[in-house]
């Protein structure tokens, strides 16, 4: 059974840093992409950014290029994000995603599993 557990959450004020893991496990991931999204109060699920199996292709939304970036390590099955210089518009669930496919996508529809979320807060 595929499950994704998200890590490294919390609460920090506004220029701070926070990094995010997300952990695979049940069947190894080293040929799949992996995404983040983040999802605040009353708004719908967005894109963050996305990696290709590889690590040789990444895709940031435009609100977060420049402060983050994400990586992955495919001996552990895990993948992260380094937020840095981060704005209260920043609070939300941040979720991370895996596909079935070795393409970066962007979009939700490409994502095949899901992890539970962890939460973001920014202080201002």
């Amino acid at each position: 059974q595929v499950q994704l557990v998200e890590s490294g959450g919390g609460l920090v004020q506004a220029g701070g840093s926070l990094r995010l893991s997300c952990a695979a496990s049940g069947r190894t991931f080293s040929s799949y992409a992996r995404g983040w999204f983040r999802q605040a109060p009353g708004k719908e699920r967005e894109f963050v950014a996305s990696i290709s199996w590889s690590g040789g292709t990444t895709n940031y939304a435009d609100s977060v290029k420049g402060r983050f970036t994400i990586s992955r390590d495919n001996a552990k099955n895990t993948v992260y994000l380094q937020m840095n210089s981060l704005k209260p518009e920043d609070t939300a669930v941040y979720y991370c995603a895996v596909t079935n496919r070795g393409v970066a996508y962007t979009r939700l529809s490409g994502y095949d599993y899901w992890g539970q979320g962890t939460q973001v807060t920014v202080s201002s």
